[in-house]
């Protein structure tokens, strides 16, 4: 649909919107471009399993609106949509759920879903998702915002977990990796935490802990910030003898600074030596500023690494 300008008369009966309640049988719905000042007359559609809503303006109620007519939904995207403040989406047969809201990074979402398998959200401080008992996959990430609080129910079934942004309320953070404790997957690229508008590093995380608390780990992706605070000097210091990370396969890890290269180091070689199982190493070095030779120690060290176990060690 065209979208329309803010000074287009809006008025028309029926709207363009309201007319495809005409299609009762619809079984699939996408919607690009569309402005939705004024809630469709929309019936219940009893066949569609499939709404996509793609670069659209509109407002809370209208969108309670639109999701009322559409109760047997298994996949939902809403992407790139500006003007939501605060959803609440319950829908009984979703599956799939992809929302991308475009502003502040400041929305709210609550989502009852008892069937729900995969949820990626954009955009949202607070996530509130109470049945995740199927849940396997779930992306949350936050460009422009700050994300405050999460909330979700049991999470044993949770394959894949993907955590962005530029900035996390260590709570959420915490939160999110205690109840991911049987995740397969984890990519994390959190740039920093803090509770108020100051940016802070991560505080420590002890690797032994870590890693004991996610035994079914499999492919291990992190960013600066938390590969920096897995690599804490106290983190390795009483490793028990016994200690082994046993499902790790693959692990892409991004360094950004060459700040505590001796505990970076170590922690790499930690990686190698209790991953029993590890059959990729991907050392990716990203926007490494540094006039002090210690950055060129720190990559002469890393390609020292590589040497040494070239059978499973890669720089990108």
């Amino acid at each position: 649909m065209d979208n329309l300008a803010d000074n287009q008369a809006t008025h028309e009966s029926p709207s363009k919107l309201d007319c495809i309640s005409a299609a009762k049988n619809l079984v699939s719905l996408k919607l690009w471009g569309v402005l939705m000042i004024h809630s469709p007359k929309w019936d219940v559609f009893p066949n569609l399993s499939t709404l996509e809503i793609i670069g659209a303006r509109l407002e809370d109620p209208v969108l309670n609106v639109v999701l009322q007519a559409c109760p047997y939904l298994t996949r939902l995207l809403l992407l790139g949509c500006e003007g939501i403040r605060s959803i609440s989406i319950e829908l009984p047969y979703l599956e799939e759920c992809k929302l991308d809201f475009y502003g502040l990074g400041n929305c709210s979402l609550s989502l009852t879903s008892p069937k729900i398998e995969s949820l990626e959200v954009q955009g949202c401080s607070w996530i509130r998702v109470p049945e995740t008992k199927h849940l396997k996959q779930l992306s949350i990430s936050n460009s422009s915002g700050r994300v405050y609080m999460i909330d979700f129910g049991n999470l044993t079934a949770l394959e894949f977990l993907s955590m962005r942004g530029v900035q996390w309320c260590w709570d959420a953070i915490c939160k999110m990796l205690k109840l991911a404790s049987e995740v397969k997957h984890l990519f994390m690229k959190v740039e920093f935490t803090g509770d108020f508008e100051a940016l802070q590093p991560f505080p420590e995380i002890d690797f032994v802990e870590f890693f004991n608390s996610h035994p079914k780990l499999r492919k291990f992706d992190i960013h600066g910030a938390m590969f920096a605070a897995l690599c804490q000097r106290n983190s390795l210091k009483h490793v028990d003898p016994g200690f082994v990370i046993p499902c790790l396969e693959e692990a892409v890890i991004t360094v950004r600074s060459p700040l505590n290269a001796e505990q970076k180091i170590s922690t790499l070689e930690s990686l190698l030596k209790y991953g029993k199982n590890l059959r990729t190493m991907v050392i990716k070095i990203l926007q490494m500023k540094s006039c002090h030779t210690s950055a060129d120690d720190f990559f002469d060290e890393i390609c020292r690494l590589r040497y040494m176990n070239h059978e499973k060690v890669r720089i990108e």
